[in-house]
């Protein structure tokens, strides 16, 4: 990636906050195969440097059991202790081999909404996507390296039929990760 003059190298999870104000914004690929690109944009009213980190540089953090299907790692890479922005929050979050269910217990977020890019699925397996509000829910299945919008009123959580990876972009008045409204399960219809 090409921004303000400078060249970044990017290998696969790594992310590259380009700030308000960025310029001659370049992307290409150095690999035999094309580079895939997930991009996340929000208004912002203050600019900040542009900054990169790798996957190992992230901050990591377990969640879920073994038992109820959804061990994963959450690493988060715009927040507060993270890449400074002015309303964005992105991470990515990755399924241990063998767990299917990701965001549990389901929430919503009042002050912000969501989106994700589902990865790391072969074709011929899905990601049932919930998404509504808490007493009415609705699904969709989605495949490799297709986006979700979930806007502020909406639960969300999946159960794909093989592990999996999602990118996760946040964007709204709270930037503080933990910032959500959890739902019990047992009230979710």
């Amino acid at each position: 990636v090409h921004a303000d003059d400078q060249t970044f190298t990017l290998n696969h999870l790594d992310v590259l906050y380009l700030g308000q104000g960025s310029r001659n914004i370049r992307f290409e690929s150095n690999e035999s195969s094309d580079a895939l690109f997930y991009l996340l944009s929000a208004p912002a009213r203050h600019a900040y440097p542009i900054a990169f980190k790798t996957k190992s540089e992230a901050t990591p953090v377990k969640l879920g059991l073994q038992d109820t299907a959804n061990s994963r790692t959450v690493y988060k890479y715009i927040f507060f202790e993270g890449i400074k922005s002015c309303q964005l929050v992105m991470g990515l979050t990755v399924l241990e081999p063998g767990n299917v269910w990701n965001t549990m217990p389901p929430h919503t977020h009042e002050r912000r909404m969501e989106a994700y890019v589902y990865f790391n699925m072969d074709d011929q397996h899905r990601v049932c996507h919930f998404m509504g509000t808490p007493d009415k829910t609705r699904h969709l299945w989605v495949k490799n390296l297709q986006a979700i919008i979930s806007p502020p009123w909406s639960i969300h959580s999946g159960c794909g039929t093989s592990s999996y990876g999602f990118v996760w972009g946040m964007a709204g008045e709270n930037k503080d990760y933990t910032d959500m409204d959890i739902i019990d399960i047992k009230d979710v219809k």
